[in-house]
């Protein structure tokens, strides 16, 4: 049985590892960061810039076999282990932005990528997987590859649901063409990985699009503004969309991928605690 988006098994190689990866209960809100946008990208010292921002985690990268911190190797995911139990923070998800470059809708490598990611969450107590969908693996206007896409997913969601892992699709689509492709694989594994700032850029009106997606079909949030402003000073209602996540029962995790319009450490700061007064903990 899948679990709730945004908790977490909290077991990995055999030990547990309890809320190191993710919050048991989830009756508020988690602030993360994207790891690639740190610099610390698919290495475990994005920990260390967590705690110095007070984050309470981060999505970490999950590629190609053969990374430096490869994720399917166990030595490397205890080594994230350590890295949360000495800042107190955690593993929120597994981000497949590789799958931009090397498309998802096309390569056939990309099918035992994703199999193996649903191993690797369900082995470090995750339970979301972000399949990305931009540069080279972008869905829009594209029939041929989102059949392609649909067929990939059908194959791979029986083993998701069985794991309790989520995988959730971040594109340039519409709610409604995210839904479509969610009612043709037609298993509950298969979500939406909702970036306010990627669809409020493609003219989407974000606050009824996730109304309309719902907790059913929303696994967890990108908080982005592509303004090049602070959050707050953007284009992004971020009050509003604390509403919409109200009406739709939303609790979990959000992670900052915005601009940095002063500086990494002085931008997310400013951020963190513009989102943490928006979206407060329980």
């Amino acid at each position: 049985m899948l679990r709730t988006a945004g908790t977490a098994i909290g077991l990995g190689a055999g030990l547990a590892l309890g809320p190191l990866w993710g919050d048991e209960g989830q009756r508020g809100f988690k602030i993360g960061v994207c790891d690639w946008m740190t610099g610390k990208g698919g290495d475990p010292a994005v920990m260390d810039f967590c705690a110095e921002l007070r984050l309470d985690g981060a999505m970490i990268s999950f590629g190609a076999p053969g990374d430096k911190f490869d994720l399917r190797k166990a030595e490397n995911r205890q080594l994230y282990a350590a890295a949360c139990r000495k800042n107190n923070t955690a593993v929120a998800s597994l981000g497949m932005g590789v799958l931009n470059n090397v498309p998802y809708k096309s390569d056939p490598r990309t099918e035992e990528w994703v199999s193996d990611s649903i191993d690797v969450s369900a082995a470090m107590g995750t339970n979301v997987v972000l399949l990305a969908f931009f540069g080279k693996d972008d869905l829009k206007n594209d029939a041929a590859g989102t059949a392609e896409v649909v067929r990939r997913l059908k194959r791979v969601a029986p083993k998701a649901e069985k794991a309790g892992v989520y995988l959730g699709i971040e594109s340039w689509l519409s709610a409604d063409e995210h839904l479509r492709i969610i009612e043709s694989v037609g298993s509950p594994a298969v979500k939406v990985y909702y970036d306010v700032g990627n669809s409020f850029k493609m003219g989407y009106d974000i606050y009824k699009e996730i109304r309309r997606l719902g907790t059913k079909n929303i696994c967890e949030f990108h908080a982005k503004d592509y303004s090049g402003k602070l959050f707050g000073q953007g284009e992004i209602d971020f009050w509003e969309v604390r509403r919409a996540m109200d009406e739709i029962g939303y609790r979990g995790w959000l992670q900052l991928e915005g601009p940095q319009p002063f500086g990494l450490v002085r931008s997310y700061r400013h951020d963190r605690n513009f989102l943490k007064a928006v979206f407060p903990p329980a």
